[in-house]
Order: structure tokens, then sequence, then C-alpha cells
């Protein structure tokens, strides 16, 4: 095992203990990198490629528990060595740093984002675990969150009085009344869609009329509310996760819990409650829209009368099945709105943490929307419903 041992510029090792150092240990293919005495910005640091002589090791580890004080000095070497190990294709091994220096350097490393690849030699096995516990600890932030939305609402039903009835209406004008536009483009033409897919096929067994059928127990059942979901999701849970992200970079829900006011009752419980409301209207009037639209394509590709498309629908969809979709709607409804309000508070105090929130608030309405679609088909057909 070689060992070497650098001070500020990589000269030969000195006495003085306010000296920032850097010793090496060469063993194998691995580079142990141990930091010693005082790291401030106001004096000189080594550097790392003086440190490193020409050589490429396969893993790099940093050891800082010699270190008696240390400043950003210190984080900027550190983003030195993980900057190469990535350029070099090397192993920087963080084992050896205390975690709020790994968060720290993980904060630093995010604010210079660049195109050079990712350290990608370690095993799979590890790769697996590392992913699982992140996919864990991501699970157990929104089973937290949750549960205090839970105890938020059973505090709210104590105290009636005290919950904030004009947010909750502004914000059921703005999911619902505004949504209008959208949400009755997209059912008429999901509507269509599904007449004129149905059409092609029902046609050539004589079954014409049966795209009535087609029509109304899809729209009802699943496309009505899961449409309706997907576009408030991109709609309104965005939005929700935008006005929050910008509320927290501006400090302003560290000032409501400053004064004792609870973000989740202020912020939270409105709009969940906007959302759990508008959601069912929405979804029976995407219904009547998306059932319009089948039959506007029955009467011009099939010909058939409107009555006939009317009377034949009502054959096979019954009160059971219009529930089915308002159970559907309302679900989907506290999804968004907890997807939404969640990413916003879990956003970073920037304006790309604001768009990175309004993403991840979309994209897990969504995900989650199509599980709770599927839990509801399985359970549904489970009780014969």
């Amino acid at each position: 095992m070689n060992v070497r041992s650098y001070n500020l510029e990589g000269m030969s090792d000195v006495s003085a203990e306010n000296v920032a150092k850097v010793s090496e240990q060469v063993d194998g293919d691995r580079l142990i990198v141990t930091l010693r005495g005082k790291w401030r910005v106001i004096e000189s640091r080594p550097k790392w490629e003086h440190s490193l002589k020409g050589e490429m090791p396969k893993r790099v580890k940093v050891e800082v528990d010699q270190v008696e004080k240390w400043d950003s000095s210190m984080l900027l070497f550190l983003f030195d060595v993980q900057q190469w190990c990535r350029v070099a294709g090397s192993y920087f091994d963080q084992s050896g740093l205390p975690e709020k220096t790994k968060e720290m350097l993980a904060q630093l490393s995010r604010s210079h984002e660049t195109s050079v690849p990712f350290d990608r030699t370690d095993n799979l096995f590890i790769a697996v675990g590392d992913a699982t516990y992140d996919a864990w600890l991501r699970l157990k932030e929104i089973l937290s969150f949750v549960g205090e939305c839970v105890i938020s609402t059973v505090r709210l039903l104590k105290t009636l009085k005290r919950f904030r009835w004009v947010d909750c209406l502004e914000e059921m004008q703005q999911c619902g009344a505004m949504a209008l536009p959208i949400v009755s483009l997209i059912s008429i033409l999901v509507g269509m869609t599904l007449a004129y897919t149905g059409a092609l096929i029902l046609r050539q067994y004589g079954g014409d009329i049966y795209v009535a059928d087609l029509v109304g127990i899809t729209m009802v059942r699943e496309m009505g509310a899961l449409m309706t979901g997907i576009v408030l999701a991109g709609r309104t849970g965005a939005a929700f996760a935008a006005h929050i992200g910008n509320m927290k970079a501006n400090e302003e829900i560290d000032a409501f819990q400053t004064l004792g006011i609870s973000p989740l009752d202020f912020l939270v419980m409105p709009r969940m409650i906007a959302l759990g409301l508008m959601m069912p209207l929405l979804s029976l009037y995407a219904n009547c829209l998306g059932i319009l639209g089948g039959m506007v394509v029955a009467l011009m590709i099939l010909e058939i009368p409107p009555a006939a498309f009317w009377v034949e629908m009502l054959t096979i969809v019954d009160m059971s099945d219009v529930m089915v979709g308002v159970i559907k709607a309302t679900t989907f409804g506290v999804i968004i709105g907890l997807a939404g309000c969640l990413r916003g508070l879990q956003a970073d105090r920037s304006a790309a943490g604001v768009g990175q929130a309004a993403t991840s608030a979309v994209v897990t309405a969504i995900l989650f929307i199509i599980i709770a679609d599927a839990v509801y088909a399985v359970a549904f057909d489970m009780l014969g419903i």
C-alpha cells in the first residue's frame, strides 16, 4: 500500500495545524483520500488534480473524520472529486462522509447539473436496493401526509366554523366551472371515438344497435371519471403544486407556521374538499357529453335515431353503473388534491423546484388514478357490481 501526503498546493506535509491537508493511500485500484486540518474558504486549499498525480483509480473513498473545522472550501474539494469520478467512470464512495455533508454535497451537485454521465459502476443488487429504499422512503412520506390529512379532516369536522369556506368556494370555481370547456371537448371526442371504433366491429355482425350499449357502459363506468381525472390532474393538480410551491419559495408557509396556522388546514383542506365535491359533478357532465358524442356518430354512420340509441342504452346502464362512476370520480378528486398539495409542500425553494413539483404532481396523480381504477375494477367485479 502506497501512502502519499500533500498540503495546500500538493507540497510536502508541514506541521502547521491550521493548514488544510490531504493524504492518500493507494490500495490496488482504490484510492483512499483522507482530509485533515482546518478547511476555510478564505485560505488556500489543496487541489484534487495535484492529489491524483496522474493515476486513474477505479474507486475513490473520501474520509473527513480528522477534519477539525470546515466550510464551503471542503465542499468544493469534494465536489471536484465527485465530478472527476463521473467523467472518469470511477466509483465515488461517500460512506466516509457524515449525512449532513452528503446532503450539502447533493444540493451543490444539483445546482451544477451537467450532461456528464452518472456513475454506474455499482453492481445491480446495490442499485436495486437503493431504488427500493428510495421508493420506501417516498411511500412513507405519502402515507404520513395522508395520515395528517385524515387528522386535519377530523379536526375540521369538530370545528366547522373555523373552516375557510370562501377559499373552498373559490377553488370549486377554479377546478369546476373553469374546467368545463376542456372537459366538454375531451368527453365529446372520447364518446365519438368509442362509437366510431365500436361501429367498425359491430356493423360486421349486424349488431349496429349495440354501439349504444358500448358507449353508455364505457362512459358511465370508466371513461367519464377516468378522463376527467386525467384532465384535472394536468390542469388543477399542477396548479395546486405550483401555487403552494411558490408560496414555500416565498417563505409564506413558514410565516403560517410561525403564526401557529397549520398549512394543512389553511391550504390543503379547502383544495381537497373542492376537488372531492366537483369531480363527481364533472364526471356526470362528462358522461352526458360522451353519450351525446356517441349518439351523433351513431346517427351519422349507422343511421341509428337518437331515441333508439337512448332506449337501447337504458337496457344495460342502470343506477349502479352511475354510482360506480361517481365513487371513482370522488376518489380521483381526492387523489389529485393530495398529489398536488403534497408535491407543492415538498418543492425546493426555487423556480426550478416549483416547475419540478408541478410535473411531479401530474405524474403522481395519474399514476395513483390508474392504480385506484384497477383496484376498483377488481373490487367491483368481486362484489358483482
